[in-house]
């Protein structure tokens, strides 16, 4: 999957995937859900 195949399924966009995984941005908890719940399928 692609980062922006993974950002349109967790609801943000690429540059923002971009940022957290490469440390640069802290990601909100909120997101943090989003991500773990819509891009992973997992629960927070």
């Amino acid at each position: 999957m692609t980062q922006e195949e993974f950002a349109q399924k967790c609801g943000t966009n690429k540059g923002y995937i971009s940022k957290i995984e490469n440390n640069v941005k802290e990601v909100r908890i909120s997101t943090l859900q989003k991500i773990v719940e819509l891009g992973l399928g997992g629960q927070l």
